[in-house]
Formats: structure tokens, C-alpha cells, sequence
């Protein structure tokens, strides 16, 4: 039928599909302590409908890429379901989750087993203390079983996601790199967005790329990967162990994701499902087509694919709007925060 293509240019290939908006942690950044208005099990995507909504996207649409996200999409017991039907729709279609990596365990092999192939483990700490104190939770040595068993399953590539919090974390950023790299893992800082359900963010709290990149360069050095960004939100930089010659072999990657105050919109390749059926065309959008009514009402897949064409159309320039900008006083944050609108 065409691709999901914009205004401004851009085609996205990149679906992220939220399956449910529930979440075992209460991180300070995303969540209040006791929790949201969680979703009700009817107004969520059932999985048969996530697998049609995944599967009309790669047929009709150009859909090159599926990551599954929430909440934490752990918590949904039809997960491997999910998986495993759109591996057997579409075998070489890569498929991944994020996740904070709670009872992955357990469930690492009926995964990959379905058709997982990658795998991002949200991590902004390996101090138990910390842990504690940004999730609200004491479950620090389960995550680290999960990332385990993740390596033993033979997942390539297992991304860290972090962030980092001034005052909290952001003192242990270069010893969260080296635990990283001596484990095989690439960890991406990320810029706290705001996205916080708390609507607490404020562009004076936060920890800047800028930053990030002083902090780790108090151990390691750091230089530009070489390889080509393309759409991928974070920007590579290969790390030298303390003052070494760039010139030498690098220990691996780091990657910074610098939403707020180094923008890569103008690049985005991405398409949002929310785990009630919304079609977001941009993270931070104060608009939502509803696609699950459709869904619900018998459209058939051409009729689903034109709403989500519509929608993607007027994706908005950049971080919600067409002229004001993420780090710019009138920008107005979304109601819905990070795990209502999946990552």
C-alpha cells in the first residue's frame, strides 16, 4: 500500500508496540510510588490483535523492525504467544524487547525460542543502594539473573539502558560503563525526558550528553564511532581505557542518547503503538489516532493500514510540535508518561 511516510520526509520502518502499561518498579522518573490507573484487560491489545497490528505494519507498510515495550511487557504471561506468532508470520523479521529484565530468567529461552533476537535491559545502577533508591524496589540481583541468563541464551548484543540523576546515579556513570564492558553488554545513557508522570522534569535537574561525556572522560577516552549513526537514536563513541591513543583498539561502544539537548528528530524512523491500541506518530505528541476501535469493528487490514498512514502523515517536526522545541520554555510535556506510551 506505501510506506509510513511524513510531511517532513521521513518514512518510519521502526515499530515500537507497547503491550501493556504496567510496570514491578516505580522508578522516580517514570512513576509515583503507589503506581498509575493501570489500564483495564479489556482496554488493552488482546495478543492476537498486537500480532495483526505488527503483521499489517511489516505487509503493508514497510515495517522493517518490531520492538515490544510497556510498561514491562514481562508482565503480560502471552508475551512468547505474541513473539512466536509474528515469528512464524514474518521468520526473518527481527523482534526485540525492553525490559527491566525482572523474572527475564525464567523466561529467557521460550523466548528466544518464539523468535526474540535482542534484547534492552533498562540498568541505571549496579550499587544495591541505588537500585533501591530509583526503583523504589529491592530487586537489584534479579535484574542482574535476568542479564545473565540473557548472555547464557546467546542474545547478540545486549544493550544497558541508563539514567542518569543528578546527585543519585550520576557520580557511578564510568563504573556502570566498566561493569558494561567487562560483561559483554553496550550501555546508552539517556537524557531524563520529560516524561515523568510526577511532571517533575525540569531542564536544570537533568544530566546533559554533555555531561555524560565529561563524567566518563574522568577514566576513560572517548571518540566518535566511525561507523554511520543512520536513524539509531544514540550516538556511538568508542571507549580507550584512561589516556590511551585513540588510535589503539577500543575497549567497545558507548552510546549517548541526547533527546533534549542534542535532538535527532530530523532522523526518526520510528511508529508507537500504545498497549490501548493508540497510534503515536512522535514520543512527546499531545495527539493520539485510535486504532483500535477499527481494529474492534471489523476495518479490514487496508482500512487499518490507511489510519496509520494518516496518522504517521501529520507526525509533528519535532518532540511533539512543529516549531517549539524539547529544551525551549514553551514546550508543554504530554499527559501520558513513558510507560503509558511504551518506550
Amino acid at each position: 500500500m506505501g510506506l509510513l511516510e511524513d510531511r517532513h520526509g521521513r518514512i518510519a520502518h521502526d515499530l515500537r508496540l507497547s503491550l501493556i502499561d504496567k510496570c514491578n518498579l516505580r522508578c522516580t522518573y517514570c512513576m509515583p510510588a503507589e503506581g498509575l490507573d493501570w489500564l483495564k484487560k479489556n482496554e488493552m491489545l488482546t495478543a492476537d490483535e498486537a500480532v495483526r497490528i505488527a503483521d499489517i505494519g511489516v505487509r503493508l507498510l514497510g515495517i522493517r523492525e518490531v520492538r515490544f515495550t510497556g510498561g514491562e511487557p514481562l508482565v503480560r504471561r502471552d508475551l512468547e504467544h505474541i513473539i512466536g506468532s509474528l515469528h512464524q508470520a514474518h521468520p526473518n523479521l527481527p523482534m526485540s524487547i525492553t525490559t527491566n529484565g525482572i523474572g527475564l530468567e525464567k523466561r529467557i529461552d521460550d523466548l528466544v525460542a518464539a523468535g526474540l533476537q535482542r534484547i534492552n535491559v533498562s540498568l541505571d545502577t549496579i550499587c544495591p543502594e541505588t537500585f533501591a533508591k530509583m526503583t523504589r524496589r529491592q530487586r537489584l540481583p534479579q535484574v542482574l539473573r535476568g542479564l545473565e541468563g540473557a548472555k547464557e541464551a546467546g542474545l547478540h548484543l545486549v544493550k544497558i539502558n541508563a539514567v542518569l540523576m543528578n546527585g543519585i546515579n550520576d557520580d557511578q556513570a564510568a563504573e556502570l560503563l566498566e561493569w558494561c564492558l567487562d560483561q559483554g553488554f553496550q550501555l546508552r545513557f539517556i537524557e531524563q525526558m520529560p516524561l515523568d508522570a510526577d511532571h517533575g522534569w525540569t531542564r536544570d535537574g537533568m544530566v546533559t550528553a554533555e555531561r555524560m561525556r565529561e563524567l566518563l572522560s574522568e577514566k576513560f577516552t572517548l571518540a566518535p564511532h566511525t561507523e554511520p549513526r543512520g536513524s539509531a537514536p544514540a550516538q556511538l563513541w568508542d571507549v580507550f581505557p584512561g589516556a590511551s591513543d585513540p588510535s589503539s583498539h577500543p575497549l567497545g561502544q558507548v552510546g549517548i542518547i541526547a533527546s533534549v539537548t542534542e535532538p535527532f528528530c530530523q532522523s526518526c524512523s520510528r511508529t508507537r503503538i500504545t498497549a490501548d491500541g493508540k497510534i503515536r506518530s512522535c514520543l512527546f505528541s499531545h495527539e493520539e489516532t485510535d486504532l483500535l476501535t477499527a481494529i474492534r469493528s471489523d476495518a479490514s487490514d487496508e482500512e487499518i493500514a490507511e489510519i496509520w498512514q494518516a496518522a504517521m502523515w501529520v507526525k509533528p517536526k519535532a518532540h511533539g510540535q512543529d516549531t517549539v522545541g524539547l529544551d525551549t520554555p514553551e514546550f508543554v510535556q504530554p499527559d501520558r508518561s513513558m510507560s503509558a506510551i511504551g518506550g
